[in-house]
C-alpha cells in the first residue's frame, strides 16, 4: 500500500495594472511554476513560497501585547514571492526599514509579506500565485528592518466584532491536499 498526494492542475498567475490617473505601467507577468502546483489551497489560497515552516504563528490574546503575527517560511534571498490569492496591492514599500507588500483579497481579508522586494505597486491587481515580489537580503536591510528567518506572511481580517482587524494564522487559509491510498 502507498500514499500519493494529487495537487491541482495549474492555474495561470499575473499581475495587472489597476487603473489609475497617471499611471500606465503593470506589474510583472509571473506563471505558476510545476514543481510549485501542490501549494494552492483548496480556499483560494496557495504559500507564497514552497519552503518549510521555520516559525509559527504566535498572535497573543491582546494586540499591543508580544507575539509573532504571521508564519516564517523558508526561502533564500532573491526567491520570487507570490500572492497567496488574487487580490489588490494596498500596500508596497517600507516599515522601519523592512520592505513589505500587503494584498487585499476582499472580504476583510488582508496578506501581508515581509521582507520583499516589491515587483508591483499600489492598486495593481493580482491573480493568485502572481510573482510580487523577490525576498531581500536582510543582510542588506538596515538595523531598523526585521531579521526574521526567510519569509514572514501574516493575514488580518476585519470583521464587524473587530473593524481594526484581527490577526489570523495564514497557515489557515490553506486546503489540505488530496490523498489517495493504493496497493
Amino acid at each position: 500500500m502507498g500514499i500519493t498526494v494529487l495537487p491541482a492542475p495549474p492555474a495561470p498567475a499575473r499581475a495587472t495594472p489597476h487603473p489609475s490617473p497617471g499611471s500606465a505601467s503593470a506589474g510583472p507577468a509571473g506563471g505558476v511554476p510545476a514543481d510549485d502546483r501542490g501549494h494552492r489551497g483548496r480556499r483560494g489560497h496557495r504559500r507564497p513560497v514552497p519552503g518549510a515552516v521555520v516559525r509559527a504563528v504566535d498572535i497573543p490574546d491582546r494586540p499591543w501585547e508580544q507575539g509573532h503575527r504571521g508564519v516564517d517560511l523558508a526561502a533564500a534571498p532573491g526567491d520570487p514571492v507570490r500572492a497567496s490569492a488574487a487580490g489588490t496591492v494596498v500596500f508596497a514599500g517600507s516599515v522601519a526599514g523592512t520592505p513589505v507588500v500587503s494584498v487585499d483579497h476582499g472580504g476583510g481579508l488582508r496578506t501581508t509579506y515581509e521582507p520583499v522586494v516589491a515587483d508591483v505597486r499600489r492598486g495593481d491587481v493580482v491573480t493568485r500565485g502572481a510573482v510580487i515580489g523577490r525576498l531581500a537580503d536582510a543582510a542588506a536591510l538596515p538595523p531598523t528592518a526585521r531579521r526574521g528567518p526567510g519569509l514572514s506572511w501574516g493575514a488580518r481580517i476585519r470583521d464587524p466584532a473587530s473593524p481594526d482587524g484581527r490577526y489570523i494564522d495564514p497557515m489557515s487559509l490553506l486546503g489540505r491536499p488530496t490523498v489517495r491510498l493504493w496497493a
